[in-house]
């Protein structure tokens, strides 16, 4: 895989709730960032208006839905979300197989249908607001959470898809397991300056990119300091070392 520079790497996530507060913050932001986040909170409230918006500022978007339905659902989904333009979306790794893999077919049809490159399609492993207590006393696995992440890595991979969402923590298991055209994007991305707030399996952005990460995604360490163009520039000198 072509070595891609850092500002391709990073991927901020728009933790806001309006159209209006997007257009300040990417303004606030300004040049070096390249992709954007938008999870639930904002796409429920605002829905393809801050698409437009994002299109029209020419920045790359991962749409963060994390689709988990019958297959035929979230194949549904998938076509809905791929025809809004968007360049990365996911579903969740335990959806199975099969869900996995109609997701991946509906993706391709959509784009073949359109004639562009396909969406990135990942999926959602273990969330990194989980710990391995967590994952023991309350979901009920007996594993260790890097092998239930590598395990349905190699599922997804199996089913067609481009990577996955994962801790750092557990990057160099995929890597072993997918290869090196595999995405890890990975949350739970801390810079020295900024607290840990909810997430549990954390790592600095130099060290998570020497673990084999593909993409941080970083959100209030950027969205919510004083200056969030500064503290994107920050960010982009950790993950230099």
């Amino acid at each position: 895989m072509e070595k891609m520079k850092n500002a391709d790497r990073l991927i901020v996530a728009l933790d806001v709730n309006t159209v209006s507060e997007v257009g300040e913050l990417t303004e606030k932001i300004g040049e070096n960032v390249i992709w954007y986040k938008v999870g639930m909170e904002l796409f429920y409230a605002e829905g393809p208006k801050v698409i437009e918006l994002l299109k029209q500022k020419n920045k790359k978007i991962f749409l963060d839905l994390k689709f988990h339905d019958i297959p035929n659902t979230v194949a549904g989904a998938v076509k809905s979300v791929a025809k809004l333009g968007v360049d990365m979306c996911n579903v969740h790794a335990s959806g199975g197989l099969e869900m996995m893999k109609r997701a991946a077919d509906a993706n391709l049809e959509i784009a073949n249908k359109l004639q562009c490159t396909p969406t990135k399609l990942i999926a959602v492993t273990v969330l990194t607001s989980i710990d391995q207590e967590i994952f023991e006393k309350e979901l009920g696995f007996e594993s260790r959470i890097s092998d239930k992440v590598s395990a349905w890595a190699k599922m997804a991979k199996d089913a067609g898809l481009n990577g996955v969402v994962a801790s750092a923590q557990e990057a160099e298991g995929i890597k072993e397991k997918c290869g090196d055209d595999f995405l890890i994007v990975t949350p739970g991305i801390r810079p020295s300056f900024s607290a840990s707030n909810d997430q549990k399996r954390i790592m600095r952005p130099f060290d998570a990119l020497a673990k084999g990460a593909t993409h941080l995604v970083i959100g209030r360490p950027i969205t919510q300091s004083e200056s969030p163009g500064e503290s994107a520039e920050l960010v982009l000198k950790e993950m230099e070392g």
